[in-house]
Order: C-alpha cells, then sequence, then structure tokens
C-alpha cells in the first residue's frame, strides 16, 4: 500500500554515505557516496512518488549530491533548524540514521518548498566563492599570525604564502568573471547590482553566487532570505530587542563592508544611518539596517531590470 503513497525522503550526507529513510512506507537504506551510489539511490526511490528529498547543508558532499540528482524535489534544509525540529519531537539520540528518519519526518510535516534547480554556472560560481572565502579566512589568520613572528625563516614563509593567496584569489575572481561574462543574463544582473553606490563588481558576483534567486523574490523574502530581516522578541507586556538571525551567512559576509561604504558615500542610505545614530542606535544595527537595505534594492532593481540611479535632492 505504501508504494502507491507520496513519500518523503530524509538523507542524511556523511563524507562515506548517504543514510535515507522513505516516509510514510517507514524504509530505511544505505548508499555509498559515489557516482555509484548516487545510481543506485536514483533507482531507488523511483519506485515511489517522491514529493521532497531533504538534506542538511553539507558544503563540498551535499553539492556533489545535487549535482547527480539534478531533476528531483530537493530540499536543503539547515543543520540548526534539523536539529531544533528533532529536540522538538523530543528525540535526543542523534545518529545517521536517526537524522535521516527525522528529515523526512520534517519534509512531510512543514512542506518545504523544493529548490529551484539551479544552472552549473552558478554552481561553478558558489564553488568559486567558498573557495575564496576559505582563503580570505586563512590570509586574515596568517596576517594575524604574522604579527608575533621573530624568526626571519618564518617571516620569510609567511609572505611567500600571502603573495601565494593573493595570487590564487586574483585567479579566482578572474575565473568568477569570465563565468559571467559567458552568461548576458549574468552580466546584466551583475550591471544592476554594481550600479548600486557602495556596491563593486566583486560584490556583484558574490551576490550572484550567493543567492541566485536576487530579482524572483518579494522583498521581504530576500531581507529574510539574507538573514537580515528583524526577528521580533514579545511575550505578552514583555517586548525584547529585535535581532537577526538564520539566513545565508556568506551574503551577509559579502554586503558588510559594502554596506560600510554605502553609509557613507551612498545618499540614500547615509541619511539612513546618520538618521538611526541620532535617534540611538548602535552603529552595528545601522548598519545592518543599510545592508538589510542593500539587498532589498538590488532585489527590486533586478525585478525591475533597471540599474541603479541617485536620488534628487
Amino acid at each position: 500500500m505504501n508504494s502507491v503513497l507520496p513519500q518523503n525522503i530524509g538523507i542524511d550526507i556523511s563524507k562515506a554515505s548517504l543514510d535515507c529513510h522513505a516516509r510514510p512506507a517507514g524504509i530505511g537504506r544505505q548508499f555509498a557516496n559515489t557516482k555509484k551510489g548516487y545510481a543506485a539511490l536514483i533507482k531507488w526511490i523511483a519506485q515511489w512518488h517522491v514529493e521532497r528529498i531533504a538534506y542538511e547543508a553539507t558544503g563540498v558532499y551535499h553539492r556533489a549530491f545535487e549535482q547527480a540528482l539534478v531533476g528531483c524535489p530537493l530540499v536543503r534544509i539547515n543543520p540548526e533548524r534539523a536539529r531544533r525540529f528533532a529536540q522538538a519531537t523530543g528525540t535526543l539520540a542523534k545518529t545517521d540514521t536517526i537524522d535521516a528518519a527525522m528529515l523526512a519526518l520534517m519534509a512531510e510535516a512543514l512542506k518545504p518548498a523544493p529548490r529551484p534547480e539551479r544552472a552549473q554556472n552558478l554552481n561553478q560560481l558558489a564553488e568559486l566563492v567558498n573557495a575564496r572565502d576559505g582563503l580570505v579566512r586563512d590570509r586574515t589568520a596568517l596576517k594575524n599570525r604574522e604579527k608575533n613572528l621573530t624568526l626571519p625563516l618564518l617571516k620569510r614563509q609567511a609572505k611567500q604564502r600571502l603573495e601565494q593567496i593573493a595570487r590564487h584569489i586574483d585567479a579566482i575572481d578572474a575565473m568568477a568573471q569570465k563565468i559571467i561574462q559567458a552568461d548576458p543574463e549574468l552580466v546584466r544582473k551583475q550591471e544592476i547590482i554594481a550600479s548600486i553606490s557602495g556596491v563593486g563588481i566583486l560584490t556583484a558576483a558574490q551576490l550572484i553566487a550567493t543567492m541566485p534567486e536576487l530579482g524572483s523574490l518579494e522583498n521581504k523574502q530576500a531581507a529574510s532570505l539574507a538573514g537580515l530581516a528583524p526577528v521580533a522578541r514579545q511575550s505578552g507586556q514583555w517586548k525584547g530587542k529585535c535581532f537577526i538571525r538564520g539566513g545565508r551567512a556568506n551574503v551577509r559576509q559579502a554586503l558588510y563592508m559594502p554596506a560600510l561604504v554605502a553609509a557613507r558615500f551612498n545618499p540614500d542610505l547615509s541619511a539612513k544611518y546618520k538618521q538611526l545614530i541620532a535617534a540611538g542606535k548602535p552603529a552595528k544595527v545601522a548598519i545592518t539596517t543599510v545592508m538589510r537595505k542593500l539587498i532589498v534594492t538590488a532585489n527590486a532593481l533586478i525585478k525591475a531590470d533597471r540599474v541603479w540611479v541617485k536620488s534628487l535632492p
């Protein structure tokens, strides 16, 4: 009977294996996290009508999985959200098998919308941006260590490594631009985003890679997806401070420096920043507001297919 019912599949992805659970069939299987394993998995799920395939974001492992299952109704779940759901059901134990079952239950109960398929060039851009972020973190850590070095050998090695990181970052930026320039739609998106005062070509490329949905969202959705929409805290007559959480950290990371620039040189956003500071808001809150306005503006401009124009005084 269960073979004819729509199924929600939960998959826990690890380096070596894919632990799967079909619900309501209640059937679990494990497959190797290899090309042969993907082929066997696709054959296994073909026996049902599958509504969703839920899995957690796991970096390089989930990207290979997504590419192998193109055309399937994939739902990527934030690991923290998945863990909180499991705790809400009273499940405290954590194993790969339990996680797969919980993901299937979560998909069935909450019915998250499957992710739209991403083009191969966007997957490549996302991989480049992730690699670039890693190099930037390495550069920052090395610069911090460099301050405490005293031996000439170590200083020389640190300098050479920093030069190597700079070359690698330049190569990544060049390849990202090559990918963008090969697609007229991406060229136009980059042109629109980079037209916003405070945002440059590099940030535009990062936003295209990390938030390809820009232009297809409502403004509130764009802010929420980036994790820049304030979350209210209220109970009875008590009201706590609003805060941001969740969303895509890499989008916020890409927007932070442009927001600092926009707070000084973008006439519209500079006025808003100064207004918030004058009202006694902390600088961090004011900058977060500027970041939110940047992503909302980019979304609205792409949707309207027009570049940013400075407001008249």
